[in-house]
C-alpha cells in the first residue's frame, strides 16, 4: 500500500493566507464607509453610488479576466493586482493625512481597487483546483470560506474602535499594507502555468471569451444557478450595503459600536453557514443544504424587512437589547443561507468545468450572478434618496424585495429539485 500523504499543501496555504490578510484589510475598510460617507454629508443615494463604484468595475473586468486568466500565468495576475491595489489605497491614505480626501476621490479610487479584485478573482478561483485533489475540492471550498470568514470576524469591531479614535486615514493604511503582504505571500507559491493554445490579438480573446459563454450555456445545471443568483443577489445585496447603514444611522439609536456588532453577526452566520455546507458535502450529494437554504435565505428577508416596519421598532425599542437581538438573528439567517447556497455553486463549476476554461466560467458565472448587485444598489439608493421616498418608505420597498425573493425561490426550487447533477 502507497503512503499517505499527510504533508500540508504549503501552496493552497500560502493562497488562503494571503487572501485572509487582504480580506481582513479591506472589510476593516469597506464596513466602515458608509458611516465615513454619512458623517461627511453623504446620503444613500452617495452610498448606493459608492456600493455601485466597488462592484460594477469587477463586473466589466470579470470576462476580459476569465480570458487572461486561461492564459497567463495566474499567480502573476494575482500578484500584480494586489500590489496595483495597494499602491492606490495608500494614495487614499496620504491624502487623507494631509486632509484633501473628498468624496470623489475617495469613489474613484474605489472604482480602481474593485477593478483590480475582477482580474485577481478568476485568477484565484482558477487555480484552487491545481492546488488540491478533485475528490477534495468541495471540503476544499468550504475550509477556504470558513477560514476567510473566521479570519475576518474580529474586522468590524476593530474597523468602529479605529475609525472612532483615529479616524479614516488609519484605515486606508492598514488596508494598504494588507494587500502588500497578500501579493508577498502569494508569490511565494509553487506554481507551473500551462498555457492554452489561442489566437492572438482582440480577436483572439472574444473567441476565447465566446468559448466560455458556450461551455455555460450547455452546462443547465450552472446556467440555472447563474440565472438565479443575478435575480436575488440584485435584492438582497443593496439591503446589506445601503438599507442597513442608513436604517441604522437614521431610525435607531445605538452606538457605531453596535454597529460592528452587527457586522460581526453577519460574518459569524457566514461562518455557520460554511462550516453546514462542509459538512453536508461528506456524502458527495449538497443538494438539500443547497435547496433547504434558498428557502431559508427567502424566509430571513422577509423577516429582516419586518423589524424594518416603525410598529415593529416603536413596540420594541429602536435602542432596546430585544430589538437588537430580533434584527441581529434575522441578518444572521441570512448569511447562513446565503453560504448554504453560494459553497455548493462554486463546487459544481470545479467539478464540472476543465482547467483550461476554469477562470473564464468563473469570470462570467460572476458576471451572470452578480450582474444585478451594482444596479440593484444604485437603485435602492436612488429610491430613497430621491421623491419616491415620499411615497414608499424603506421598509415598504424592503418587504417588496422580500416578497420578490420569495417567488423566485420558490420557482427555483421547483425547477431545480429534480436535476441530477448536484
Amino acid at each position: 500500500m502507497g503512503k499517505v500523504n499527510n504533508r500540508p499543501n504549503t501552496n493552497l496555504i500560502l493562497l488562503l493566507f494571503g487572501r485572509v490578510v487582504s480580506d481582513n484589510g479591506s472589510s476593516i475598510q469597506m464596513l466602515i464607509l458608509p458611516l465615513y460617507i454619512i458623517d461627511i454629508g453623504g446620503s444613500a443615494a452617495t452610498i448606493g453610488l459608492s456600493t455601485f463604484l466597488s462592484l460594477m468595475p469587477i463586473m466589466l473586468a470579470y470576462p476580459f479576466a476569465g480570458v487572461m486568466g486561461d492564459r497567463l500565468n495566474r499567480k502573476h495576475i494575482m500578484v500584480g493586482a494586489d500590489a496595483f491595489s495597494a499602491i492606490f489605497v495608500f494614495i487614499l491614505a496620504l491624502q487623507s493625512y494631509l486632509g484633501h480626501m473628498n468624496l470623489v476621490m475617495l469613489l474613484t479610487v474605489q472604482g480602481f481597487v474593485a477593478l483590480f479584485y475582477g482580474f485577481f478573482d478568476p485568477a484565484t478561483k482558477g487555480m484552487i483546483p491545481q492546488l488540491v485533489e478533485p475528490d477534495k475540492l468541495a471540503k476544499t471550498n468550504a475550509k477556504v470560506a470558513t477560514l476567510r470568514i473566521m479570519s475576518g470576524m474580529i474586522a468590524p469591531l476593530v474597523a468602529v474602535a479605529l475609525y472612532t479614535r483615529y479616524g479614516i486615514t488609519l484605515l486606508f493604511l492598514i488596508n494598504g499594507i494588507s494587500f502588500l503582504v497578500s501579493a508577498l505571500s502569494e508569490s511565494l507559491i509553487k506554481y507551473k502555468h500551462v498555457g492554452k493554445k489561442s489566437i492572438a490579438g482582440i480577436r483572439g480573446v472574444f473567441f476565447d471569451l465566446k468559448e466560455g459563454i458556450m461551455f455555460i450555456r450547455n452546462a443547465l445545471l450552472i446556467k440555472r444557478l447563474s440565472i438565479f443568483f443575478l435575480m436575488v443577489f440584485a435584492l438582497i445585496h443593496p439591503v446589506i450595503s445601503v438599507v442597513l447603514p442608513l436604517f441604522f444611522r437614521t431610525e435607531l439609536n445605538y452606538s457605531d459600536t453596535v454597529y460592528g456588532y452587527l457586522q460581526v453577526v453577519l460574518i459569524f452566520g457566514a461562518l455557520v453557514g460554511s462550516i453546514g455546507a462542509g459538512f453536508s458535502s461528506k456524502d458527495g450529494n449538497m443538494k438539500k443544504t443547497f435547496l433547504a437554504g434558498v428557502g431559508v435565505l427567502s424566509l430571513a428577508l422577509i423577516g429582516f424587512a419586518v423589524m424594518l416596519f416603525p410598529p415593529i421598532v416603536s413596540r420594541l425599542g429602536n435602542d432596546s437589547l430585544i430589538y437588537l437581538l430580533g434584527f441581529g438573528f434575522m441578518m444572521f439567517m441570512m448569511y447562513t443561507a446565503i453560504m448554504f447556497v453560494s459553497i455548493p455553486l462554486q463546487t459544481i463549476i470545479h467539478k464540472q468545468t476543465t482547467p483550461d476554461y476554469m477562470s473564464r466560467v468563473f469570470s462570467i458565472v460572476g458576471v451572470i450572478s452578480k450582474g444585478g448587485m451594482p444596479l440593484g444598489a444604485l437603485i435602492y439608493g436612488a429610491l430613497i434618496y430621491g421623491a419616491v421616498l415620499n411615497k414608499v418608505s424603506i421598509h415598504t420597498t424592503a418587504m417588496i424585495s422580500s416578497v420578490i425573493v420569495l417567488f423566485l425561490s420558490l420557482e427555483f426550487i421547483n425547477k431545480i429539485r429534480l436535476m441530477e447533477e448536484f
